[in-house]
């Protein structure tokens, strides 16, 4: 017993418990999945005053999945900064302007938002892309959070701390989109 509470002492405290999703789990459970760079971000409230909301412009320059006519869409999360005032959504997408990255999008309803463009699976619906050499990657930015085992056991996000080489991703998430 003395064990256990040693080991939950240690544990990080999070209200958010995300069950790791595989990259075929992304793929086959969002409606699309989009490369590019985030031009702008603007939060807001809801039309009842009552939750902060972030849209983001983002410029698709590759569609892995879904329609692919819009290049540039409006993404919302849910969370926020406005004045002084911050809604924090734990393990929640993080999206900054000039930044590129791979993201899985569904349609949803959020607090005040119906059929909202989103990033449903929060940090695992988000993967960095991040220029090295040898090749550009796509880091899951669920590396920075606890995962409870998916159904084969793994605790890992799809390509761990070092990511996947963009170009396989592109083609791995591709060749899953197919009908």
């Amino acid at each position: 017993m003395a064990l256990v509470v040693v080991v939950a002492a240690f544990l990080p405290a999070s209200a958010t418990t995300l069950m790791r999703m595989g990259l075929e789990d992304l793929v086959t459970t969002n409606e699309s999945v989009v490369r590019g760079r985030v031009l702008d971000v603007q939060t807001r409230w809801n039309d009842d005053h009552t939750f902060m909301l972030t849209d983001v412009r983002f410029a698709a320059d590759d569609v892995l999945k879904g329609a692919r006519g819009n290049k540039e869409v409006t993404i919302t999360i849910m969370g926020g900064t406005i004045d002084d005032l911050t809604t924090m959504i734990v393990a929640g997408p993080e999206l900054f302007p000039g930044r590129e990255y791979v993201l899985f999008l569904n349609r949803e309803t959020l607090p005040g938002a119906r059929g909202a463009l989103t990033v449903r699976d929060l940090c695992q619906g988000v993967f960095d892309v991040v220029r090295i050499p040898g090749g550009d990657r796509a880091v899951s930015q669920a590396t920075r959070h606890p995962l409870l085992a998916g159904p084969f056991g793994e605790t890992e996000a799809p390509g761990g701390g070092f990511g996947l080489l963009l170009d396989d991703m592109g083609r791995d998430v591709r060749r899953m989109a197919k009908p």
